[in-house]
């Protein structure tokens, strides 16, 4: 199934909230509920869902469990993915952490970085390899998806490295965007845009209420 980016996007979104609706002991959910969790509408809901070919029951909503099953088999691989973080600084050893054992499918195998005194010690509860061993290992171990920590005067280089050491997917987190060649899916986080993003909204929310004051 071919989905637009953004549609997986909110998938995965969607199935984090269920899961946390499961725990609540909820069984079924209606779209404008999810909707709301989310900050979206309700028919972007039912029309992500119906995407994938889900709908919901009468009277009582999306079942819970079979819909967070239906989402796993869209988005998920049929085997498990190996990942891995290129960079172990407090961003990368931060990444990791938050990363390692939160879905099945996604597993992360090791973590690579130049400095020396961090070769072969378990730093965020994975090894950590010295970079000179990365093309042997991504090989090895079947790593399939690198999370970029780097500096961001080495990123560049870096990218072009694991590509051709076999990786197909990479997840950047440096402050520069990457040129990756056809058939490896690139994302790119930018925190200071986010953060931009978020300090305008809050200008402008500033400036509503400052005109409504007077």
């Amino acid at each position: 199934m071919d989905l637009p980016g953004r549609t997986v996007e909110r998938l995965s979104e969607y199935r984090r909230t269920l899961l946390a609706y499961l725990d609540e002991d909820k069984q079924f959910i209606y779209s404008h509920d999810l909707a709301a969790r989310l900050h979206i509408t309700a028919v972007q809901v039912r029309r992500d869902l119906m995407l994938i070919g889900h709908t919901s029951i009468l009277r009582k909503g999306y079942e819970v469990q079979e819909l967070i099953n239906a989402i796993s088999r869209i988005i998920d691989s049929e085997e498990t993915v190996n990942v891995a973080v290129i960079g172990a600084g407090n961003f990368g050893r931060a990444i990791a952490g938050y990363f390692k054992g939160k879905r099945s499918k996604l597993n992360l195998v090791a973590s690579f970085d130049s400095d020396p005194l961090k070769a072969n010690k378990i730093i965020s509860g994975v090894k950590c390899h010295p970079y000179s061993e990365a093309e042997k290992l991504i090989g090895k171990l079947n790593i399939q998806i690198a999370i970029l920590t780097v500096p961001p005067e080495f990123a560049m280089e870096i990218a072009d490295d694991i590509v051709r050491f076999g990786i197909k997917g990479i997840l950047n987190f440096t402050t520069i965007s990457l040129n990756v060649p056809h058939g490896v899916h690139l994302e790119e986080y930018d925190m200071l845009t986010s953060m931009e993003k978020v300090a305008y909204f809050v200008k402008e929310n500033n400036a509503h209420r400052h005109t409504a004051n007077h």
